[in-house]
């Protein structure tokens, strides 16, 4: 076998050590803004949204150049994995930059198309959150390019030490800057995006060390290698195309949950946060499934992949369903860190318990298969589905809950639930066969 039980330990824990700070970084970040009241919290919790989706968009170029730096890592080809590196690298922080542009630029309009006529305190916060926290987009693009060459070479506690630094720095940001100098949203805002570069600045001093099987000595060259960027670009383009969709729906979502009132922008904020504790485990064993499964399959092992895949998932599960627990019982509590009101109070109980018990049956499969499918190339049926299931399922089942029958902010959610059903289904299927094995044959690339 291509991994031992000891090298997916090496792998996953420090991906979960990694995940979980991320998580409550995040969370320590809401608790922290609070201190500037509701308006705050919903206009980050809205430009959130926004970063997440460039988020997205950076993880799937560093998803596309990991899987094919993991394709020659497994045909034993160490050169042209290093050079795969240093075009997404390259690649992505070009697209960066002329988005930060983009973003400031244009910020005032991009706002209100998204999320339309909110209360002017909540547009307010989220104008400031949004134009200091865009020029960090250059930080993410090089932290995820890295990290994602480093979790290919099974090196993921790199990027665990990384990450501790990263939100170290940003929390003894917040700290000042919030409670300190009461900066408010800008508050915020500045360690974030302080706390990214040091981050990029770190991690890419490191990829100059000739030690790692993929290293940048000897790569930099400011020319695109177009051979390298079509293969790099067929698994990234799809996968970013569906993280966008993905997001995109999830910010059109959100501009209903808007029309709901402060509260409900608070409670599903919250919400958001702590529902994410659900799917640490199965994140941060998603990172390491891809990584895993692209070795297998370009060392031509698809029953190895196969076999690596139905592990994590079962890991994935088990660990997922400890944690929902935990979280259902705690949830009245971890609530009232955030300062809300009685009745967003309320929603955000009900909504993160109803995602406590649906996460256990549901979002492992709908997605971490979908992981070991993107990793043999076969990134174009897995977007389809992944968009049409978003388009068609979570936002057209929001928008009827919403205002044809009357749900409230629990509707948004079932919503979300039947899209992740339906993702299963698909996956399982396609799973299940064997044409995403022959994929990467196709390519023609």
């Amino acid at each position: 076998m291509l991994y031992s039980n000891k090298d997916l330990k090496k792998l996953i824990v420090p991906l979960i050590v990694e995940q979980t700070l991320a998580i409550a970084v995040g969370m320590a970040d809401t608790i922290m803004v609070s201190a500037a009241g509701e308006a705050a919290v919903s206009g980050v919790s809205l430009v959130d949204t926004v970063n997440i989706l460039l988020i997205n968009v950076f993880s799937a170029l560093a998803t596309g150049g990991a899987v094919v730096a993991g394709h020659f890592l497994g045909q034993k080809r160490k050169e042209e994995a290093s050079k795969v590196a240093w075009q997404i690298l390259m690649f992505a922080t070009s697209l960066a930059l002329i988005i930060t542009v983009i973003f400031i630029a244009f910020h005032d309009g991009l706002l209100h198309l998204m999320f339309g006529q909110i209360e002017n305190d909540v547009m307010q916060a989220s104008k400031t959150y949004l134009i200091i926290t865009a020029i960090s987009f250059s930080g993410l693009a090089i932290y995820n390019s890295c990290a994602a060459i480093f979790r290919a070479m099974n090196y993921a506690k790199v990027t665990m030490w990384i990450s501790l630094l990263i939100n170290a720095v940003n929390l003894v940001g917040n700290t000042i800057c919030i409670y300190g100098l009461k900066w408010g949203v800008a508050g915020a805002a500045i360690p974030t995006t302080v706390s990214r570069y040091v981050g990029a600045v770190v991690i890419l001093i490191m990829m100059f060390n000739p030690k790692w099987d993929i290293n940048l000595c000897g790569q930099v060259r400011l020319r695109f290698n177009f051979a390298l960027l079509k293969r790099i670009l067929y698994i990234a383009v799809p996968n970013g195309l569906e993280n966008s969709m993905f997001q995109l729906g999830k910010i059109m979502v959100l501009s209903v949950v808007s029309t709901m009132g402060t509260s409900a922008i608070a409670a599903n904020a919250v919400g958001n946060t702590l529902a994410s504790w659900n799917i640490l485990f199965g994140s941060a064993l998603n990172l390491g499934l891809v990584s895993i499964t692209a070795v297998c399959i370009g060392a031509g092992e698809i029953s190895q992949a196969r076999y690596y895949t139905r592990k994590l998932m079962k890991i994935a599960t088990g660990l997922t369903a400890v944690m929902s627990t935990i979280l259902f019982f705690s949830v009245p509590l971890l609530v009232k860190l955030y300062n809300l009101g009685p009745e967003a109070s309320q929603m955000a109980i009900e909504i993160i318990r109803f995602h406590n018990v649906m996460a256990v049956l549901f979002w492992v499969p709908s997605f971490t298969v979908p992981n070991t499918l993107r990793s043999a190339g076969d990134v174009i049926w897995t977007m389809l589905i992944a968009i049409f299931s978003m388009w068609v399922f979570r936002i057209g089942a929001t928008y009827l809950f919403t205002y044809q029958f009357h749900f409230g902010l629990i509707g948004v959610w079932v919503a979300m639930i039947i899209d992740w059903i339906f993702r299963t289904i698909c996956y399982a299927i396609r799973y299940k066969g064997h044409k995403w094995e022959t994929a990467l044959h196709r390519q023609n690339v």
